[in-house]
């Protein structure tokens, strides 16, 4: 029988794994942690029966993911979607807040003289988005399955998020661009940076920024369950460092960072691979902190009191800064913060009056300070009386993040930094980028087309290669 063995159980190396085990191959699935999900866990960090995310936390494009609904993940894998009121507000020192609803209509008509601008620049995207993602989903050098959809988002995408930002003229529409666009985590003048903007805003356009009932590791449990249904293993606190360590199989996918597989492969790795792994740059950290609070948020504007997603930062011209500082190594006074407010669609997270709420930072790589204070600071300015509401808090810095998930190098969460290059041609330039240069070994993580999130087709695409050269 043929025999394949993942490393890591993250989405992508978990997707990787229920493919190959729906085409009938004997799968194994190794995991350093005591957990399966990689960042997409869920646990109870501060206050029994109160449900974190770990890292991933809405999920808009695992909605629209492909491969989860090959794999039927929704329907008898027990994959609840919820939706909150507002996807994603961003507040104002002057008291009010742009806001994302699912329905541009409404968008729109809250952005008043931005509202057709939005539209205009969103719409057709939006509505095609389902088509834009077939194809952004895969490697760059593909033959496109809908051209004249990819050719309509490409030239959106190509340009800086500065740039961008340009077409809107009031400083509500200018920051909810920006917070969004940031989400690159690279500086927003470069070109490029509005591709994910674009493909975040249209996603909510068309999914909405759902959550997963009961927390994101319901996704991490309901591929675990479709591999062991199909007869692979799953086989946790098990770390791998060498190739040497495993036994003999027909398949190797690796749901790790590029150096970590330089790493495990040694000198089995072609000289050029290990070269470009090796090379392989990671951006930018976060510093998270989970909070216990009891009740609400006390937000100064109105929609953030209903917003899934809060993104802190100020007008446009604070937040480039913020972003262009972290990129440099300093850290700013106010960082980019990011706050998940999970249980307002998905009320089962709490406990009597206390609710989780979930927090980031964007900060430089490998990052050594405690940005606690300066998360709550942030929160503050555009809800005061916040610091009167915590109960606890759960603190995770860069090196934490790291140490939690080997895959965080410096506490880069997506992946990879998002240079022109590494958008284009990541982990390295080649046909085929899954491919680690040795038969039947290749890399599923993160760092591979099309990035990160928890949609886990970097794990499909992979399995798609190993399964036609295995024919």
């Amino acid at each position: 029988m043929t025999s394949a063995i993942v490393v890591g159980s993250g989405p992508n190396g978990l997707t990787a794994a229920a493919r190959l085990a729906r085409a009938g191959l004997d799968v194994t699935v190794l995991e350093a942690a005591a957990a399966i999900g990689g960042g997409t866990r869920s646990s109870e960090m501060i206050v029994p029966g109160l449900v974190h995310d770990h890292c991933s936390a809405f999920h808009p494009i695992a909605a629209a993911s492909p491969c989860f609904a090959d794999l039927d993940l929704v329907g008898s894998g027990g994959v609840r979607w919820l939706q909150p009121e507002v996807d994603c507000a961003h507040p104002l020192d002057d008291g009010s807040a742009g806001a994302l609803y699912r329905s541009i209509g409404r968008t729109a008509e809250q952005l008043g003289s931005d509202g057709g601008r939005w539209r205009r620049y969103f719409g057709y995207v939006s509505e095609h988005f389902d088509d834009v993602f077939a194809d952004v989903s895969q490697p760059v050098l593909h033959l496109p399955r809908h051209p004249l959809s990819l050719m309509s988002f490409g030239s959106s995408a190509l340009l800086p998020a500065t740039t961008t930002a340009k077409l809107l003229s009031t400083p509500r529409a200018k920051a909810l661009w920006a917070g969004v666009a940031t989400h690159a985590l690279a500086p927003l003048g470069r070109p490029l940076t509005s591709a994910v903007g674009t493909m975040l805003i249209a996603s909510a356009h068309a999914r909405g920024w759902v959550v997963a009932e009961g927390g994101s590791g319901t996704i991490a449990d309901a591929l675990a369950a479709d591999i062991e249904r199909h007869g692979g293993r799953i086989e946790t606190g098990v770390r791998v460092t060498s190739v040497a360590d495993l036994p003999a199989s027909d398949v190797l996918m690796l749901d790790v960072a590029p150096s970590i597989a330089a790493d495990i492969l040694g000198d089995r790795l072609p000289a050029r691979v290990a070269r470009a792994y090796r090379r392989f740059r990671h951006g930018p950290g976060a510093f998270k902190v989970d909070f216990a609070i009891d009740g609400d948020v006390p937000w100064t504007a109105e929609s953030p009191r209903a917003a899934g997603t809060v993104h802190l930062g100020g007008g446009i011209e604070e937040v480039v800064a913020s972003e262009a500082s972290i990129f440099r190594g300093d850290m700013p006074d106010r960082p980019f913060v990011l706050v998940g407010q999970q249980y307002l669609a998905d009320p089962g997270r709490s406990v009597g009056s206390v609710n989780p709420l979930w927090t980031y930072a964007h900060v430089p790589n490998g990052y050594t300070g405690d940005a606690t204070e300066s998360i709550i600071a942030q929160i503050e300015r555009f809800a005061p009386g916040f610091r009167d509401r915590i109960v606890g808090t759960a603190v995770r810095s860069t090196t934490e993040m790291s140490v939690d998930n080997p895959n965080y190098v410096g506490g880069d969460i997506i992946g990879g930094a998002t240079s022109v290059r590494q958008l284009v041609f990541r982990p390295r330039v080649a046909l085929d980028p899954y491919s680690c240069g040795i038969p039947g070994t290749y890399l599923c993580s993160a760092s591979t087309p099309p990035g990160a999130g928890a949609h886990g087709m970097c794990g499909s695409n992979a399995a798609d290669r190993a399964l036609r050269e295995l024919d």
